[in-house]
């Protein structure tokens, strides 16, 4: 017998290997539609009530004011006073915490007895919730003889600092109580972004004569470029959503010295019934976060998509 001619419609049939239209929206209508309903639709109801005069009462917001509620944003000195503080905060993350985050990962890729328990150990307190950790530092600077009042005055020193009462250092407080959380964090993408290059390269580096500054300069720096790029817009937008952590132990006090964009909102629409307001302040983290966002995406993260497409091109 001859062979089965397939184009009659007799022999074995392949299966495509793509699934059809209908299995892939069964996949994607589920997620698709928690997004709309968690992310897409409160932010556009969040732009409809930022131009009204609302209290959240009384069904849907009637008094249109226009501008009004952005116009008063503008002018608000704790806004303002808010977004200053968030810059202080990028500037001292980008300048001292990744820095640091940086040079341990480096250190602990090293090979030593007990590396990965030191890794555990400088991980942990990521691990924390932010409100454990404000309670927790809470009673570290509390002002009635706290953990670190005592340790002054073990060391001689018996002066009363406000660490948190204190406006011109409460947002340094914060900050150093953000770099004990968050750089294990940091740690742990910076080592695994060490741990993705190749070895090989430093091995003909050294059969070249290169030395260690030079391997590091020419190897580790531009080939962890993407890693801390990511680092960075990770670290930026945290900072725009600092919420839970300062709430919890400071209320952003004293006055509004350690208050951010999110506390702000809240004080707004939760404790002084203003929702027009607070929407408009909303929209405001929203389009800082985007407008960052899109302008970081399109100047720094858009050549580490070209190059890993490229790459792939050329594999295959």
């Amino acid at each position: 017998m001859g062979r089965p001619d397939r184009r009659a419609g007799f022999g074995p049939r392949r299966r495509s290997g793509r699934p059809g239209a209908g299995t892939l929206a069964s996949f994607i209508a589920p997620g698709l539609v928690l997004f709309l309903l968690f992310v897409i639709l409160p932010v556009l109801f969040a732009a409809y009530v930022a131009f009204f005069r609302w209290n959240g009462l009384g069904g849907v917001p009637t008094d249109f004011i226009g501008l009004e509620n952005f116009r008063t944003m503008l002018a608000d000195k704790v806004f303002l006073g808010d977004l200053w503080r968030l810059a202080i905060i990028v500037v001292l993350s980008l300048v001292i915490q990744l820095p640091l985050a940086f040079g341990l990962a480096m250190l602990l890729h090293q090979r030593f007895p007990g590396r990965t328990a030191f890794r555990l150990i400088f991980f942990v307190p990521y691990v924390l919730t932010e409100a454990v950790t404000a309670v927790l530092f809470g009673l570290v600077f509390s002002p009635r003889r706290g953990f670190a009042d005592s340790l002054l005055a073990s060391l001689g020193v018996e002066a009363q600092i406000g660490w948190l009462s204190d406006r011109d250092i409460v947002l340094f407080v914060i900050f150093g109580i953000l770099v004990w959380k968050f750089f294990g964090f940091h740690m742990i993408l910076f080592l695994a972004g060490r741990q993705n290059i190749p070895e090989e390269l430093y091995e003909a580096a050294a059969i070249d004569g290169a030395t260690g500054t030079q391997a590091f300069r020419s190897i580790t720096l531009p080939l962890m470029g993407p890693t801390v790029r990511m680092i960075v817009f990770l670290s930026v937008i945290g900072s725009v959503q600092l919420f839970d952590l300062v709430f919890v132990l400071t209320g952003g006090g004293p006055f509004h010295a350690s208050e951010t964009l999110a506390i702000t909102m809240y004080e707004q629409g939760f404790q002084r019934n203003q929702i027009g307001y607070a929407s408009a302040l909303s929209i405001a983290m929203f389009a800082v976060s985007l407008v960052f966002a899109l302008f970081y995406q399109r100047l720094v993260l858009n050549r580490d998509l070209q190059g890993s497409l490229t790459t792939a091109g050329n594999r295959s």
